[in-house]
């Protein structure tokens, strides 16, 4: 879809994301607003948020803390109130501590839950109540190729993946005649912090932040169920559905996937990230 066309479908959409201030998010911003959605983004890094939301002149940012309903409902009526009614939710706030499952504190398995999971479903139910009585709105939820498969090393991440897959596809489901539509994004790796010190999936490349931010602008456009990002991963993960669950795990090994979050990562170059996500900071 062209660039004047995915305007003319985008422009004045009042778009919230989660997580806005780095990665992912911070691309998708960029890319909505330059197209000339109305975009709001909310992180609970309220020094970095504030610092992307001036430098790329949106009319709303703030702290938002996803896990906390008091948070998000009283950042999406702040954006009601000056932007207008939500057009689109983008759940993209999430974290991805990394260690074997034996090895993880009960602290760090509860954070992950209730930043991918809770908050997700949160702001999927606080969005979905503004939206049904218009009868249109849409969800979107980053999910990740995590959640249609396993990676040693990453065994909470992966569960709080699967679940959003599920969620999304249940709250599709659930409302698909109100006119309000969920979707899921399934990103590869990603190059941004949150994979620091691991090594990627052999053969294959990396996705950069804007490779997602493009999809998401495709979906606000045109809603789909699902999205997979890149299409070579994203087209490894579904057909291996289709193996024997031998072969299937066979292909993950030469590819490197029992050893790329297990014993492959860079302790040194994740120490800043690892503190980040597991709340040490």
């Amino acid at each position: 879809m062209a660039d004047s066309a995915l305007g003319g479908k985008v422009r004045d959409k009042v778009v919230v994301i989660t997580g806005g201030a780095r990665g992912i998010g911070l691309a998708t911003a960029t890319a909505l607003h330059n197209l000339g959605a109305k975009v709001a983004i909310g992180d609970v890094d309220e020094v970095r948020v504030k610092e992307t939301g001036t430098s790329l002149g949106l009319d709303l940012y703030g702290r938002l803390d996803v896990t906390d309903r008091q948070s998000f409902s009283e950042f999406l009526d702040e954006v009601e109130r000056q932007l207008g009614p939500i057009d689109v939710l983008v759940n993209n706030a999430g974290i991805m501590p990394l260690g074997r499952v034996v090895d993880e504190p009960d602290e760090v398995t509860r954070r992950i839950l209730d930043i991918n999971v809770f908050g997700v479903i949160l702001g999927s139910k606080l969005a979905a109540q503004r939206m049904i009585p218009r009868g249109r709105g849409h969800v979107i939820n980053v999910a990740s190729l995590a959640g249609e498969t396993y990676i040693p090393g990453a065994a909470s991440y992966c569960a709080s993946k699967h679940a959003v897959v599920g969620f999304t596809d249940t709250a599709r489901l659930e409302y698909r005649t109100t006119g309000v539509k969920f979707s899921a994004v399934l990103p590869t790796f990603v190059n941004t912090e949150l994979i620091a010190g691991t090594s990627g999936v052999k053969g294959f490349k990396n996705a950069e932040p804007n490779d997602i931010a493009d999809a998401i602008v495709r979906l606000v456009a045109k809603p789909v169920p699902r999205v997979r990002v890149t299409r070579a991963m994203g087209a490894l993960v579904a057909s291996a559905k289709f193996m024997p669950r031998s072969v299937a795990e066979s292909v993950n090994r030469m590819l490197g996937g029992e050893r790329f979050f297990a014993d492959d990562v860079d302790l040194e170059k994740r120490k800043a990230y690892e503190a980040r996500a597991r709340g040490q900071e």
